[in-house]
């Protein structure tokens, strides 16, 4: 019994879970909303049926009374023409429509405190529905904000599905980034090594350090040329001290 017990409360804990959260606050609240304007409905019914009552139990309290004045008048006549008879007659429905009349004044007077609640409850329910109806919408726009900054949170974060492992991702592309432009400076220094050669150039290591050597003398040639031309004086090649190590530098 008591493994059944606990089973039952498991059982109970995962489906209020599970309906916490397909349950959406404001569905929740224009159902309950709708349930309280139906029940506004119905206690208007309630008191259009007991006013309809109360007029048919005046109705026939009028046609009551216009029986009694019938039934007196009936009694005069039949004793006018010495017909005492037919007075006693009359008299006697008199009496059955004064019965009557007592009968439906007491359920009139019943029934008129019971409009009067219905009425003043409808007045209070109406009053709270329209309380619950501002709260509601209050809340309803309390919601929907909440709900879009967890969103918006969850998307800056990398926590929502949207822009989940968007950071692995771009870590990722970053090392590849890396990774590619070290093997492109090492391609280029090896390159210009000449330990890598290009296919489409058929010279020599030798001919290319040579065609380099002519080139900068060229350049060299023609800064001289232009310095000349312009009075400028010629740059003197500034003298090297080679140190131990292998090194050189200007003195």
């Amino acid at each position: 019994m008591g493994i059944l017990r606990r089973i039952a409360d498991l059982f109970q804990t995962k489906t209020h879970r599970l309906l916490n959260m397909l349950e959406d606050p404001g569905e929740s609240l224009d159902l309950s909303y709708e349930k309280m304007v139906a029940g506004l409905q119905q206690t208007k019914r309630h008191i259009a049926d007991v006013t309809t009552e109360r007029t048919a139990l005046e109705r026939q309290i009028s046609a009551a009374e216009a029986e009694v004045a019938q039934a007196e008048r009936d009694a005069r006549t039949a004793l006018r023409a010495a017909r005492e008879d037919l007075a006693r007659g009359a008299l006697r429905h008199k009496q059955a429509a004064l019965q009557k009349i007592e009968g439906l004044r007491q359920a009139h007077t019943a029934l008129v405190p019971q409009i009067d609640r219905l009425i003043a409850y409808q007045r209070t329910l109406q009053e709270r529905i329209e309380r619950f109806r501002t709260e509601k919408e209050v809340m309803k726009g309390s919601y929907a904000a909440a709900q879009a900054q967890v969103k918006v949170t969850e998307s800056m974060t990398g926590i929502g599905s949207s822009l989940d492992g968007v950071g692995e991702t771009l870590r990722r592309a970053k090392e590849r980034v890396e990774l590619t432009q070290d093997r492109a400076d090492t391609m280029a220094n090896l390159l210009d090594e000449g330990v890598l050669s290009d296919p489409l150039d058929g010279r020599s290591q030798a001919d290319r350090e040579l065609h380099q050597l002519r080139a900068g003398s060229a350049i060299d040639a023609d800064m001289e040329r232009l310095k000349a031309e312009l009075g400028i004086a010629a740059s003197k090649p500034v003298p090297l001290i080679e140190h131990r190590s292998g090194t050189k530098t200007a003195r």
